[in-house]
């Protein structure tokens, strides 16, 4: 019975090493394509290339935003590079919006290996970097996909930003990984663990959150656990038939368009003043009170 439970031991022992050395494999998923914006149906979004804090060269899209229009920045899920995401960029740009998307390392041509300190290390280099681009603080609203939700959290504590806007955000990569390995202790397996509900309530600026009913990959119920955990001003709205992949094309768009908009309300002009049918306006009614 000794050797039997020795035996079990040792292999769990060995699953476990084995995960901690090949858990990134899982996380991140890219696609080291470059492929030019052109060549994605974009003609009006540019290939930016900078370099990361470390030297390594990374890889950005960028399509201008209209006058009075603020820019996303915007970090992706963990699989593909900005070229699967074509059609968000060109949705975004066609309601004037401005977009920054960052290539991960290793996806759409940026360089080097992925790993939660050196993303997040990135963030911050494509935020200075769309700062050099001459865009301001107060026009800069951080948007984030998926694992990108942690990455625009952390941003968002370290840089000022206008607002932060978090589609299908979890918990923690560990959350997520035991609802498909329950019985590993990813705590202690997993290096890059994205641990967002321990930051989210730091957040000081207007938040912003949706997700889908049906998704399957990351539960509402992270999602309303981080929203919970924020503090305000926040708004949580839940697209009830979209899932993990499709809530952009569900209506997720609109919703964060809706609250971009609320952020900038247009100004109240007063109506003229009207005396003996006839309207008055502000410097004649100024006059008229003396």
């Amino acid at each position: 019975m000794l050797n039997l439970f020795l035996s079990f031991a040792g292999i769990f022992a060995l699953i476990c090493l084995g995960g901690r050395l090949l858990h990134r494999y899982f996380v991140y998923i890219p696609d080291p394509r470059r492929i030019a914006p052109k060549a994605a149906g974009l003609v009006s979004v540019d290939e930016i290339v900078f370099k990361a804090a470390d030297g390594t060269r990374l890889i950005a899209w960028y399509r201008e935003a209209q006058p009075g229009k603020p820019t996303l920045l915007y970090f992706t899920g963990n699989s593909g590079n900005t070229a699967d995401r074509a059609s968000k960029i060109k949705a975004i740009g066609a309601d004037g919006y401005g977009v920054f998307m960052l290539n991960y390392r290793r996806c759409g041509g940026s360089g080097g290996n992925p790993t939660e300190k050196r993303i997040t290390a990135d963030a911050v280099s494509a935020y200075d970097c769309l700062r050099g681009l001459g865009v301001a603080p107060r026009d800069i609203v951080v948007y984030g996909e998926s694992l990108g939700t942690a990455v625009a959290t952390r941003l968002s504590l370290q840089r000022e930003a206008e607002a932060l806007v978090l589609e299908a955000p979890f918990t923690s990569v560990v959350d997520v990984g035991k609802l498909l390995w329950p019985l590993l202790p990813l705590e202690l397996i997993m290096t890059d663990q994205y641990r967002t509900i321990d930051r989210i309530d730091q957040v000081d600026i207007p938040l912003f959150i949706v997700h889908g009913g049906r998704d399957s990959v990351i539960p509402l119920y992270q999602a309303r656990r981080v929203y919970h955990a924020a503090s305000e001003p926040k708004t949580l709205q839940v697209l009830p038939r979209a899932g993990h992949n499709d809530l952009f094309e569900m209506g997720a768009w609109g919703q964060v368009r809706a609250f971009l908009a609320g952020l900038r309300p247009e100004p109240v002009v007063a109506e003229p003043k009207v005396r003996a049918g006839h309207p008055i306006g502000l410097e004649a009614a100024a006059d008229a009170s003396r």
